[in-house]
């Protein structure tokens, strides 16, 4: 025999947005409704009284699993590979600005950096393109960008305070950090840490410019130190 259930609280939900995200429960990329809802007293399935609002909540389109707004602070996985893509752009272009780019292997290095973060297509003249467009940004750079030699006249990397590329590169890997594992923040520091070895050993405007990178990774300054040490060591 079913037992009636005589009182109760029904909750009626409505749609106010919709879109993609990374379900946690999935563990992957799914659709949700962005859902609001308004809590009811019911007797004998009947709505009475009002008990106030419920939600927001987002429920996957999937796995009908409801979450609070804060799952949307989780990159999607194709969100995710575009910011990786883009850290990775950055910290080459602030390490071929700190070092110059007169040295072949510096230049096939950053190259094939970029390539393999997914830029298939980047080739050593759009880098330096790119690296002659923001060295002529005015506060940037100190020193003139040389297409020439792939060098700067006078002081070579960061303006005296490593101000304007720095926040390049926290605006670029902060967001970031938090959703790559230790190794991952480490494997970034590294391909960095490639670049500017390509040549030979760190410049100070390198180590300056690598600093910051493990910096904005959330990396401590002994673990910096200890990778950029390790890279130097062949394997």
């Amino acid at each position: 025999m079913h037992k009636m259930c005589v009182m109760g609280v029904r909750t009626s939900w409505r749609t106010v947005a919709d879109g993609e995200f990374f379900c946690p429960d999935c563990g992957g990329d799914r659709n949700y409704a962005r859902r609001t809802g308004r809590r009811r007293l019911t007797l004998l399935g009947l709505p009475l009284l009002s008990r106030g609002a419920a939600g927001p909540v987002l429920e996957c389109s999937a796995c009908r699993g409801h979450f609070g707004p804060d799952a949307l602070d989780h990159p999607t996985t194709l969100r995710f590979s575009a910011m990786l893509r883009d850290a990775v752009h950055t910290v080459t272009l602030a390490l071929l600005a700190a070092g110059g780019t007169s040295s072949r292997a510096v230049r096939d290095t950053a190259v094939d950096t970029v390539r393999a973060a997914g830029f298939a297509d980047c080739s050593e003249d759009e880098l330096l393109t790119l690296l002659a467009a923001l060295a002529a940004d005015t506060g940037r750079l100190t020193g003139t960008y040389d297409a020439v030699t792939g060098g700067h006249c006078g002081h070579q990397g960061l303006d005296p305070c490593g101000t304007a590329l720095a926040i390049e590169l926290h605006e670029a890997l902060e967001p970031l950090a938090p959703h790559l594992a230790p190794a991952g923040r480490e494997a970034l520091l590294l391909q960095g840490a490639r670049i500017a070895l390509a040549d030979g050993s760190y410049t100070p405007a390198e180590r300056e410019v690598l600093s910051t990178v493990g910096g904005a990774l959330t990396l401590r300054p002994a673990e910096i130190s200890r990778l950029l040490a390790a890279a130097r060591t062949p394997s």
